[in-house]
């Protein structure tokens, strides 16, 4: 049995699943939380300690300093911590640091992003071939633990696809991945984790579409969809990192993600990356100096962690899924549902962290508890997914499973037609004012303004 927590990283989902691993640190023993930042890491610790989570007072809950680049401290910190499992939540520049530092010491692996090289964006797919993958062999020669992926999304939809598989269906037609953001943090313009890492996925789209990857432009296919509790809401066909998993362990036709942008979103987006201020690479200015603008964008943006207190408003992420069961069509929403004023007075967190922030915990459990433990290296949908989602019911992320009449007003209809027609349907309309921009992050009124 494993014990002992290393959390890497003190951005908004590492606070979340301090909390959460605090909560059960009975299962999970002692928790040192590690980052650049020691004082982010103790800011944690206050957190964790003004809600009173910590449920067994005898495990220690510490901070230490640690660049997760240098795979040698990193090597050296879980053994002096005697951490059996590492739940890396740094930014997806350092997964193959961290994961070289537990195939030397044995401790099991756990993230929530797929990793990426600072100076390429948008790989050919499928991304984890290029990364991960190429270390199956060692992980599976050592009996290592590799659990890749396990937030959200990617995660707990991973699951929701071998769960459709395991329970609702006989055989898949389509996946789509719905994931949106009914929220309002108050501010003009911010993202909800690390901008950087944020705007590097929108750089072009890779979807899985009659079991082939497809590329098409962001933001280039919109659709509307009415979801449970937030309503309707815009989404756009997206690139992400489940995809490139799923596509691979999931007999489906097609797999496709959605996310939710408003316009005002779009149109902030459209102008930054227009101007080339969302590029990765450098530029030189006339002092010579050379600066990264996507680095400069990110230094300007509210941090992520600083919109929870004020956020309000609700996510709601699922998979809607189309297929056959005993020879009849059909279709299921498996989704979850999370609200940001709970989530913060829960544990001083916005629901995105939140929701990114909770499934790892839950992993980190099961292989504490041995049904995870699988010593190698898996994607979630690898993995029997009940005991997964009975966890999350019980810590914080309960699933619900919606049946729909196939074909009827509450289905949902992701196939891509001709990028033309998508691109006429796919507009955004913005009003803003330069006297005061805070007016296009309103809601058009239901009653035209008086003729004047």
């Amino acid at each position: 049995m494993k014990k002992n927590v290393l959390i890497i990283g003190a951005g908004g989902v590492a606070h979340v699943a301090a909390h959460k691993a605090a909560m059960h640190n009975d299962v999970l023993g002692d928790i040192c939380i590690a980052s650049r930042t020691v004082a982010k890491c103790e800011a944690i610790i206050d957190s964790v300690q003004r809600k009173g989570h910590l449920k067994d007072a005898s495990k220690k809950l510490y901070a230490r300093a640690l660049d997760a680049l240098d795979i040698p401290a990193t090597v050296k910190l879980i053994r002096e911590t005697n951490s059996g499992i590492v739940i890396n939540l740094g930014n997806a520049f350092v997964n193959m640091s961290v994961l070289e530092a537990c195939l030397e010491t044995g401790a099991a692996y756990i993230d929530t992003a797929i990793h990426e090289d600072p100076d390429k964006v948008c790989e050919n797919p499928p991304w984890y071939a290029n990364y991960e993958w190429q270390r199956k062999d060692r992980c599976a020669a050592k009996g290592l633990t590799a659990i890749l992926g396990a937030g959200f999304d990617p995660g707990v939809v991973n699951a929701y696809c071998a769960l459709a598989v395991k329970r609702y269906f006989d055989r898949i037609d389509t996946i789509d991945i719905l994931d949106v953001n009914a929220g309002s943090h108050g501010k003009y313009f911010a993202t909800n984790f690390d901008p950087e890492i944020n705007f590097r996925e929108f750089i072009k789209v890779w979807t899985w579409i009659d079991r082939q990857w497809q590329e098409y432009p962001t933001h280039s296919v919109k659709r509307v969809y009415d979801f449970p509790v937030v309503g309707p809401c815009p989404i756009y066909l997206n690139g992400h990192d489940e995809l490139h998993s799923l596509s691979q362990n999931i007999d489906a036709n097609s797999i496709r993600f959605w996310m939710g942008f408003g316009d005002h979103y779009i149109n902030v987006f459209t102008v930054l990356r227009t101007l080339g201020l969302l590029s990765h690479l450098p530029v030189t200015l006339s002092t010579g100096q050379e600066v990264v603008p996507l680095k400069v964008i990110k230094a300007l943006l509210p941090d992520p962690q600083t919109l929870a207190p004020g956020y309000t408003g609700n996510t709601c992420i699922g998979n809607f899924v189309k297929g056959w069961k005993d020879g009849k069509p059909r279709e299921v929403f498996i989704y979850q549902v999370s609200d940001h004023k709970k989530c913060y007075e829960e544990v001083e967190s916005q629901g995105i962290s939140y929701t990114a922030g909770v499934p790892p915990v839950a992993a980190a459990m099961l292989i504490a508890q041995g049904p995870w433990d699988v010593q190698r290296m898996v994607n979630v949908e690898e993995l029997d997914p009940e005991p997964f989602i009975a966890l999350l019911d019980q810590i914080g992320l309960p699933t619900e499973v919606r049946e729909i009449e196939p074909g009827s007003a509450a289905s949902f209809n992701g196939t891509v037609r001709a990028l033309e027609q998508e691109l006429a349907e796919s507009t955004a309309t913005v009003t803003v004012s330069a006297a005061n921009p805070m007016i296009a992050l309103r809601k058009p009124s239901a009653t035209p303004p008086p003729a004047v």
